[in-house]
């Protein structure tokens, strides 16, 4: 990576799930937890504001979010101010471009904010505005919903390669149990057990309720800095430390493989030759696992194990913690709820809780020294990395 270095030195989540909140109220929440961990940090120094936010116009009814979102927190960004849109890596897309705009010296001080309110007095409303996501003329007719675009990847991988679904719920067990060591989780206080977990309600077959992510509110915030104000703010910051992204088509007619993922490959391949790192160098990933499917493509087109072998990575243990790559300490998207824009920017406060040893001993990844954040969106048509370090 070139240009000036950029680090992550704070971060603060509302609590995910089915809330009463407001959209304004969930940003106000996440604004308000990151300032309590900063006490250094003045709302007069915030140069920058980044809004990652997926549908606020049909989900909360407003837009033109980014000014309103600094009212809100009490900042007059005099630098950059406006809102990323990227689906499901929205939250992302606003750190990929506070780092841009502080690495490139646009920026200096800039709050990276990621919010969504996606439950709906009507849930057939919440449903269809998620199918705006598709290329809606023609595969949005054809109800080519993310539960069936999984469920096909799912039973190609299964016909390919003998996945099971009971690797798959694997994957959700996992992520629960981590979720139970996370009270900003959406399922912090909900157990399961792999039995339970086969017998839940089929939603696209073979994917039961538990291998599918759920519709949440929620938000957060983090704070990035150039390197020469990191030291004011924290001892241990998050150094970004390489960025990727790629995408190869968007109507499913050009849909190159249901079980490679060549964006995400191709991104990975990026990352790592830019960072000088690479798959054996990853203490712990953040992965999008929208649908357990995702979590197992994901460890595969990594590089995390070849290419067929993500079934068995996770029936062997090796992305819990003490495996090869401990996957998703957070919860993952299954275990916390995935609010669109703030997904993102919920998996970056982990990677510096991580960092700063911040997390309970269920979930902590210990000596953790470099991590992967991954967002893909859309139908797994476009996908973004972060890598983070933690030293110098």
């Amino acid at each position: 990576m070139s240009g000036r270095r950029v680090a992550l030195v704070g971060g603060g989540l509302s609590v995910f799930g089915v809330r009463a909140a407001t959209w304004g109220e969930l940003v106000q929440e996440a604004g308000r937890a990151l300032f309590a961990r900063l006490p250094e940090l003045a709302g007069k120094d915030v140069d920058s504001l980044f809004v990652g936010a997926a549908q606020p116009e049909r989900f909360a009814f407003q837009s033109h979010v980014a000014p309103l979102a600094a009212e809100l927190l009490g900042l007059r960004p005099w630098k950059v101010v406006q809102r990323t849109e990227l689906a499901c890596a929205s939250g992302q897309s606003a750190i990929r471009s506070a780092y841009a705009a502080i690495a490139a010296g646009l920026s200096d001080v800039a709050v990276a904010v990621g919010v969504e309110k996606m439950n709906l007095p009507s849930m057939a409303e919440a449903n269809t505005s998620m199918a705006d996501v598709l290329d809606r003329p023609w595969d949005g007719v054809q109800g080519a919903t993310a539960p069936p675009f999984f469920a096909m990847c799912a039973q190609r991988h299964m016909k390919e390669f003998g996945t099971t679904p009971e690797q798959m719920a694997r994957v959700s067990l996992k992520n629960h149990a981590f979720a139970n060591s996370n009270p900003t989780a959406q399922f912090y206080e909900k157990r399961f057990t792999l039995e339970k977990l086969q017998k839940l309600p089929m939603v696209a077959p073979p994917l039961r309720l538990g291998d599918c992510s759920s519709m949440t509110d929620g938000a957060g915030a983090v704070l990035l800095v150039g390197e020469e104000l990191a030291r004011r703010y924290t001892d241990t910051p998050a150094w970004i430390a390489g960025t990727a992204q790629s995408t190869d088509f968007h109507n499913l007619a050009n849909l190159p493989s249901l079980t490679e993922w060549g964006a995400l490959r191709r991104a990975g391949q990026e990352l790592y030759r830019t960072s000088g790192l690479g798959p054996g160098d990853i203490d712990f990933a953040e992965l999008h696992d929208c649908f357990t499917i995702s979590e197992i493509i994901e460890y595969e087109d990594l590089g995390f194990c070849p290419k067929g072998s993500g079934g068995r990575f996770i029936e062997e243990g090796e992305s819990e913690l003490g495996g090869r790559v401990p996957v998703n300490p957070r919860g993952g998207l299954l275990g916390c709820g995935h609010p669109l824009g703030a997904t993102g920017i919920a998996q970056a406060v982990e990677v510096l809780d991580q960092f700063q040893s911040r997390v309970p001993p269920a979930r902590r990844v210990a000596g953790a020294e470099v991590a992967m954040v991954h967002n893909l969106s859309g139908s797994a048509n476009v996908h973004s990395l972060m890598l983070y370090r933690r030293g110098n």
